[in-house]
């Protein structure tokens, strides 16, 4: 039997290897061949194209999106702590203060010891230190709640250069601990010739405790207030036992031991609190640049990914 002419275009009319059209015989407008046909198997990959550049560009944005959402609440976590860290700080600063004005207030210049820096008085100490902490703490607070990259940046500066001075402070004292403790003794001496004398209240109060609390005479020994008076004898907080013109007796009735030496001997027996108080203020510290530098970061990162 012959074929049909049907079944015979089924074998003679499939599409040649390279897809570029119909094979050989007449065309006819099937489904599957023809121009038409032949338009769509080439639009149809570019279609595809489109849109997995249309995905694409989706996820990209989606996933800076998320990288934004993320550097913004690591932002507000940091925030919040350095707010908190601020604070404190803040309050340390305001308790200073408040001691300092306190000791100006009611007991004139308390502490005053040297003669070369009469201004060097623990009230006077006491009140610049916590005028500077203060501000230190505000600029960060004010900076934390703004998120304002100067104030933060200002904060840190202001705070390493602190870090800094109290570092090259504390090698120069060890560095130079013999030629400080020489100076000191000197200038020590010379403050006892301002003893008791008008406008010098700070200093003979300061005298007066140290000798009567640590029990000593004299910077090396009660033999220096010889030399300020001019004659055998001592202030009344050098006695044994304290009495109206106590100084004027014999010296088996003062105390003998000297008092830098004494102070000393206390605070190297307490050098352990000293250091543990200087380690936790440089801790302190070392958190609070460490708190501003990342959020300086993060503030920097979320404006670049949420711009």
């Amino acid at each position: 039997m012959r074929r049909s002419s049907t079944d015979e275009s089924t074998y003679r009319r499939s599409p040649s290897p390279e897809g570029k059209g119909p094979g050989p015989g007449p065309a006819r407008g099937g489904a599957g061949f023809g121009p038409k046909a032949a338009q769509a198997r080439y639009t149809t990959p570019k279609g595809n194209k489109y849109v997995v550049f249309y995905l694409d560009l989706s996820f990209i944005f989606l996933l800076e999106l998320k990288r934004g959402s993320m550097a913004r609440g690591c932002l507000q976590g940091i925030k919040y702590l350095m707010f908190a860290f601020n604070l404190l700080f803040w309050l340390g600063g305001c308790g200073v203060l408040g001691v300092g004005i306190w000791l100006a207030a009611t007991q004139g210049n308390f502490a005053t010891l040297s003669s070369s820096f009469p201004s060097l008085s623990a009230a006077n100490l006491l009140i610049v230190t916590g005028t500077f902490v203060m501000a230190i703490g505000f600029v960060g607070c004010i900076g934390a709640l703004k998120e304002n990259k100067s104030l933060l940046l200002t904060f840190f500066v202001l705070l390493l250069l602190v870090l800094l001075l109290e570092t090259t402070i504390a090698v120069l004292f060890f560095a130079y601990t013999d030629k400080i403790d020489r100076y000191a003794q000197q200038d020590l001496k010379k403050g006892l010739h301002l003893y008791g004398t008008p406008g010098n209240v700070g200093l003979t109060n300061a005298w007066s405790i140290i000798q009567t609390d640590f029990r000593c005479c004299g910077v090396s020994n009660y033999t220096d207030w010889f030399e300020v008076y001019n004659a055998t004898r001592v202030p009344d907080s050098c006695c044994l036992e304290f009495s109206d013109s106590c100084g004027l007796h014999a010296p088996g009735t003062w105390w003998k031991a000297p008092c830098y030496e004494t102070v000393k001997a206390w605070l190297q027996e307490n050098l352990l609190a000293v250091g543990v108080f200087g380690l936790c203020t440089a801790l302190v510290q070392i958190l609070g640049l460490t708190f501003a530098m990342t959020m300086y970061c993060q503030v920097v990162k979320a404006d670049t990914y949420c711009a």
